[in-house]
């Protein structure tokens, strides 16, 4: 094997180890006389990845149970359109929504599809009409099915995508900057691979409490499954506005988790009647609103639970979907209804930037803080889904895609 080769294996070896500081260390000492070999691997290094022509893959054919997801080891590799691009991913989030794409709750328009609507990793091509990506870009982004996101490659919006700074390791890194476009933010010191979780996720918490139902300081709010994905970082945001936060959990165990998100009050309400705990906490006033992400075995509580003009936000089907309403039961109190779902938030580029930008600070400023529980290799799709669906978990769980 020649040196050249040996210089250029060695760099790809680094990159696949994410260690982009040490590439670029590498390309600095390559300028003395006799760096031609730390050349050739800087060079080695900052050529794009070649994309192969079939990756590995968790597709959905028939929707169902989680035995649906099936891993497919020789999926084809996806083409950018036009204002696209194709991400490599190196992790992708697990979420309550990819149950319900999977299950057929939010049906999917095509056959087969993966699920997942987050992930992180580099930008390997791009379709017509990018302009702001480029090819070795690390990015972390929102997206839908079909084109999830449990997959080694997704083609993903050129407007649904933040910036991940060269010297970030996507996977360990620490004490690092995300630029979201034009805006910078420090994040504190924990791992970045947390980003495509925050990116999601926080933003569907931060809409919540900024826009759904906008938080004022001496509120009391009821958030549902306050020790979960996204309840628990609703329920840091609320406290951070200066809410007194009433947290649910079904766990004694949980419900520590979900005190020590904000929580000045937790609920078991598997064990005691949410409505009547609710009320003998506000000596009988209500809350006003409340964030359910359980559905059907919390909805009816929580909207007795609601004061005067109280705002009954709805956003997740955990427990099933809620079954369908008679109009007049918001009479009572003349409380206000609302279903929300992320991409009507962020359906335009400037909605985007703002939300992940609001997001990221709220990161930075230590009011949104992330928790992550379990790691799944993506052959391990199936088992992500059953341990969240039957309550095993709390806080975040991630699939890690090979490289």
């Amino acid at each position: 094997m020649s040196l050249a080769l040996l210089g250029a294996q060695a760099a790809r070896y680094l990159n696949a180890q994410r260690l982009p500081v040490l590439t670029s260390r590498i390309s600095q000492a390559a300028a003395g006389p006799r760096g031609w070999l730390l050349r050739a691997m800087a060079a080695a290094a900052a050529a794009p990845p070649s994309v192969p022509p079939t990756m590995q893959a968790i597709q959905v054919s028939e929707v169902g149970g989680p035995e649906m997801l099936c891993f497919v080891p020789d999926a084809p590799v996806p083409t950018p359109g036009p204002n696209t691009v194709l991400v490599r991913n190196h992790v992708a989030g697990v979420n309550f929504i990819d149950t319900y794409h999977r299950s057929g709750l939010y049906p999917v328009s095509a056959s087969p599809f993966t699920v997942g609507v987050e992930g992180a990793g580099e930008v390997v091509a791009l379709g017509a009409g990018v302009e702001d990506w480029k090819p070795g870009d690390r990015v972390a982004y929102i997206t839908r099915p079909p084109a999830g996101s449990y997959a080694q490659y997704t083609v993903v919006s050129d407007t649904k995508l933040a910036r991940v700074p060269a010297e970030v390791d996507l996977e360990m890194a620490a004490a690092s900057m995300i630029q979201v476009r034009r805006n910078r933010v420090v994040l504190p010191n924990w791992k970045v691979h947390c980003l495509p979780h925050l990116l999601r996720k926080g933003m569907t918490a931060m809409s919540l409490v900024t826009q759904a139902y906008p938080v004022q300081a001496g509120d009391t709010v009821l958030v549902t499954a306050a020790a979960g994905g996204t309840g628990r970082l609703v329920a840091q945001l609320a406290a951070a506005a200066g809410a007194r936060v009433i947290g649910t959990t079904s766990t004694a165990e949980k419900a520590e988790v979900a005190r020590q998100a904000g929580c000045s009050e937790v609920i078991l309400y598997t064990q005691q009647d949410l409505v009547s705990e609710v009320m003998r906490l506000t000596d009988g006033r209500g809350v006003a609103a409340v964030y359910d992400g359980v559905g059907r075995a919390t909805f009816d509580a929580g909207l007795a639970c609601l004061q005067k003009l109280g705002f009954m936000v709805s956003f997740g089907n955990a427990s099933g979907k809620v079954p369908d309403l008679d109009i007049l039961r918001l009479s009572r109190h003349n409380v206000r209804l609302m279903r929300t779902a992320l991409w009507d938030f962020v359906s335009t580029k400037e909605e985007f930037e703002s939300l992940s930008s609001r997001t990221l600070a709220a990161v930075a400023g230590g009011s949104l803080r992330l928790l992550i529980t379990g790691r799944y290799p993506l052959a391990e799709a199936e088992v992500s889904h059953r341990d969240l669906e039957a309550r095993k978990t709390t806080g975040k769980l991630l699939l890690q895609l090979p490289s």
